[in-house]
């Protein structure tokens, strides 16, 4: 068996990995953006959900199935297995006794130029916060809405539940061909989102604000965009190994729609710093604080408060005991 590890900058958790391997007699090497990983039997890839986003933006050649491991409790979509269990785990990857999940990825275009195909969402926004923009929805070339809204988000089944959600979108169903459209906080008060089959062309274009506006992939990588941004379903899809039945998209799902119902009644601050631990994974206040751009004073409160009702949990960074990191805690 020939094994890929990704996720070279987790640089413990890959040698702990690769020791775990090493006893039982499993063959590995490392992973770079330029390995070619067709012969692999599996990719391995370390910082749970935000590290698995981070390999399939980086790597076409999806052919290999990916394993996501996290080194939190948190759980999550994409990455199911925690650092602490994988021991537990290699007998049954050595022995391929685990099912192939695919999982549908968005193929993005701005202005007529092609980037990195999206496992969650693709968002269209004005570079500057609360500013209208206009905009022209297409599907398959046919106009669906001309709008005037804070924004648009395109989103797979798997990103139904992150961003989508939070503005106003149905949450799907991971094994839906499907993909949903949102414009947030439309001008029209009966704007509603729309699903549309994952064969479909979506085009975003006529785009207008006082400022330029941005597409922002997956909630990390942002870029301008002049005139139009067009998605279409990316083939292959990413193929995710699944071990556990106990924790499905389905009752992953269930967790969320506890989770949504106290959102509504969340400070701005806790929401935000929720949000962006989803989407970056473990944080310092710190880093929390640079990422969100909240007052130091802000973020130590927000935190608090999300300590306080469970759905954060903090502990020790094993790079540097001194530092203490947040992470979104197991909700059961």
């Amino acid at each position: 068996m020939n094994v890929g590890i990704y996720g070279a900058e987790h640089d413990l958790a890959a040698k702990s990995v690769k020791h775990t391997l090493d006893e039982y007699g499993i063959k590995s090497f490392a992973v770079t953006a330029k390995t070619k990983t067709r012969l692999a039997d599996c990719i391995l890839v370390l910082g749970g959900d935000k590290g698995v986003r981070n390999y399939f933006h980086r790597t076409f050649d999806s052919t290999s199935p990916v394993l996501g491991i996290g080194e939190g409790e948190s759980g999550g979509f994409l990455a199911q297995v925690e650092l602490r269990e994988f021991s537990s785990h290699v007998e049954r990857l050595q022995r391929k006794k685990y099912t192939v999940e695919e999982v549908p990825r968005l193929g993005v275009k701005i202005d007529g130029k092609s980037v990195y195909p999206v496992l969650n969402d693709v968002a269209i926004f004005s570079s500057k916060s609360a500013m209208l923009m206009e905009h022209t929805l297409r599907v398959n070339g046919e106009e669906v809405w001309h709008d005037s809204s804070d924004g648009i988000i395109v989103s797979t089944p798997i990103g139904s539940s992150a961003y989508s959600m939070s503005a106003g979108g149905p949450m799907l169903f991971q094994d839906s061909e499907v993909f949903e459209i949102i414009s947030v906080n439309s001008l029209d008060v009966t704007r509603r989102p729309v699903i549309v089959s994952n064969k479909s062309a979506i085009e975003i274009d006529d785009l207008y604000a006082r400022v330029h506006c941005e597409v922002v992939l997956d909630g990390l990588d942002r870029y301008k965009v002049m005139q139009q941004v067009e998605c279409t379903k990316f083939l292959p899809p990413a193929r995710i190994i699944r071990f556990k039945k106990d924790s499905t998209a389905i009752s992953a799902l269930t967790k969320k729609v506890h989770l949504a119902e106290e959102l509504l009644r969340m400070p701005p601050s806790s929401k935000l710093l929720l949000k962006t631990l989803e989407y970056e994974g473990a944080m310092t206040q710190k880093d929390l604080a640079n990422k969100t751009l909240l007052p130091d004073r802000t973020v130590r409160l927000a935190l608090s408060h999300l300590l306080e009702k469970g759905y954060v949990k903090k502990k020790v960074s094993i790079r540097d005991a001194r530092q203490k990191i947040y992470e979104i805690a197991k909700m059961d």
